[in-house]
């Protein structure tokens, strides 16, 4: 009985071991596959939430850094990497429900949530529906400014730029988006993948996105939470504006937006900072 009893003990072991970061999967809401990972364990969990036609992957230095000392778990958000396309409109708030389903599922109650660029919008509607659970947010080169918004003609201008020759125009966009010292395979490789995204759900998410960025005060307002920006230096960040709304703001000098893939370390440092803060 000793023997068997050890031997389901040892089989737990390993089949918890084989699970910690394989690919499992949730339903949103609205019925759409979520695809995540879960790594480590560890409290506060940390969930992090990847930005505009990426995926789960851009994290992919910080979750083997994180994950020795946190529970680590990375999404798709619909449309992206291995989550579900059937989605009819790509909304900040469907974006957030994806998370929030996640975060359910696992059922997690002391979270830390890490959003890039778009993923910063989402972790911000994911902490509006997650009352009680969320303890702090970390937006990554997400605002530089805060307050009332790009104006709707000009996110309608923006978007009927890149929609004639998606592909192309996006590979510029995207290219633009780092420094001259940016390493040349990583902006060859970050700009092809995020151009090869489906062009009607990439441009209806970057509306949806930047239609966002008038609702963001108001979020903010509404969630209460401690929240931390960690932007580059690439273009001045408005600290004035940042602060009104309650958001600390850290910069990282030298790098692009893609930061916690350009210079991992020097990144996963400052994070480390930042969950301290939020997890005192």
């Amino acid at each position: 009985m000793k023997l068997l009893a050890l031997a389901n003990v040892l089989a737990s072991f390993f089949m918890i071991d084989q699970l910690d970061g394989q690919t499992e999967f949730v339903n949103s809401s609205d019925s759409t596959r979520i695809a995540y990972e879960v790594h480590g364990e560890g409290m506060p969990a940390l969930i992090f939430v990847h930005g505009w036609s990426c995926d789960r992957t851009y994290w992919e230095k910080q979750i083997a850094s994180f994950s020795k000392n946190f529970e680590v778990v990375s999404v798709d958000l619909a449309g992206h990497g291995e989550s579900g396309l059937g989605r009819k409109s790509w909304t900040i708030e469907a974006f957030g429900d994806d998370v929030a389903s996640v975060v359910k599922k696992l059922g997690l109650k002391r979270v830390i949530l890490i959003g890039h660029s778009m993923g910063g919008d989402v972790i911000a509607e994911t902490a509006r529906q997650l009352h009680g659970t969320v303890i702090g947010l970390i937006m990554v080169d997400t605002y530089k400014k805060l307050g009332p918004g790009r104006p709707p003609e000009q996110v309608d201008a923006f978007i009927a730029s890149l929609s004639t020759d998606f592909k192309d125009s996006t590979n510029r966009l995207v290219r633009s988006m780092f420094i001259q010292s940016s390493d040349s395979s990583l902006v060859k490789w970050v700009a092809k993948d995020m151009s090869s995204a489906p062009p009607a759900i990439a441009l209806d998410a970057l509306t949806h996105s930047f239609n966002y960025s008038r609702q963001m005060p108001h979020t903010l307002e509404e969630i209460k939470l401690p929240v931390i920006a960690i932007n580059s230096d690439t273009s001045p960040t408005d600290t004035a504006s940042m602060d009104h709304y309650g958001v600390q703001v850290m910069i990282m000098n030298g790098v692009g937006h893609f930061m916690m893939m350009e210079d991992p370390d020097r990144f996963n440092r400052l994070l480390k900072t930042a969950i301290d803060k939020l997890n005192q």
